[in-house]
């Protein structure tokens, strides 16, 4: 743990960055899913939750606009257990709205066709067990450019200052070829790809050096490695939006699962 728990008198929300990793988290109690339930330790209490997840990669952004939402199981080939755990955190059609109005340029549109996804409720599961905050998820649209995503982050962060938590859901390393490679040979051992890309995020992000975040993925060898795919990249790159330089830059959680998942957690503020 770099920094302990946070002084809650602090005006501004935190924004956090969460890696959700599998969703087997959810079967047992386990250091990672301990890593969520202590989350709440380090923000205040917030209002409701704009929440951003690797898994809503869309051909366009939408925004959830449900009074009540459905928790999706959007994953295969896990005990019946989990399938049976429901979240049923409300939505905020309002702060849906706001959202909508902040994002103008961005073309967003209201749904009701989605709900939360595991990586949303897998964290909030073990993070706020009562379920009882409201909760509005944005997409990540595919079309769009890393600095665009990283645009919208921006217009999102005064939401801060109204105890909106923005939250966002991926992980810093994610090849999940490699990770099942793991799994079938019961090897748990972390390859040097990952442990330098994840090192090389922590130090610019503790730098506050935007460029080099932005540059990491795909620009680098390892950065291709660690995201086949952008989808659990690019949930990172909107928190880093949202915060600024005089954030300070925390990560309760360290580690790896499954040698090729970065379990890393952030708190920005």
């Amino acid at each position: 743990m770099i920094e302990e728990k946070r002084d809650q008198s602090h005006d501004r929300m935190p924004v956090v960055f969460v890696g959700h990793g599998s969703p087997m988290n959810l079967a047992q109690v386990n250091q990672w899913n301990r890593g969520f339930a202590q989350l709440r330790h380090h923000v205040p209490k917030p209002a409701a939750i704009l929440a951003i997840s690797a898994h809503w990669y869309e051909s366009g952004s939408y925004l959830t606009s449900n009074q009540q939402q459905p928790t999706i199981h959007d994953f295969g080939g896990f005990p019946d257990t989990l399938y049976n755990i429901q979240y049923p955190a409300p939505g905020d059609p309002l702060l849906a709205e706001q959202v909508h109005d902040l994002l103008g340029e961005w073309q967003v549109q209201l749904t009701e066709d989605w709900g939360l996804d595991h990586g949303i409720w897998s964290v909030l599961h073990w993070m706020y067990p009562e379920a009882d905050i409201p909760v509005v998820q944005l997409s990540i649209d595919r079309m769009l450019d890393v600095r665009q995503h990283y645009a919208i982050g921006r217009s999102l962060a005064g939401l801060r200052d109204q105890n909106i938590l923005i939250m966002a859901s991926g992980n810093i390393v994610h090849n999940l070829p490699d990770a099942f490679k793991h799994m079938r040979f019961g090897t748990t051992t972390t390859p040097e790809w990952a442990s330098r890309f994840d090192e090389a995020v922590k130090q610019a992000l503790l730098a506050h050096d935007t460029e080099a975040l932005l540059s990491l993925y795909p620009d680098s060898a390892d950065g291709k490695l660690a995201h086949p795919t952008p989808d659990h990249w690019l949930p990172l790159i909107y928190a880093a939006g949202v915060v600024n330089a005089n954030d300070r830059v925390s990560f309760p959680t360290e580690g790896f699962d499954l040698g090729s998942l970065s379990m890393r957690n952030i708190i920005f503020g």
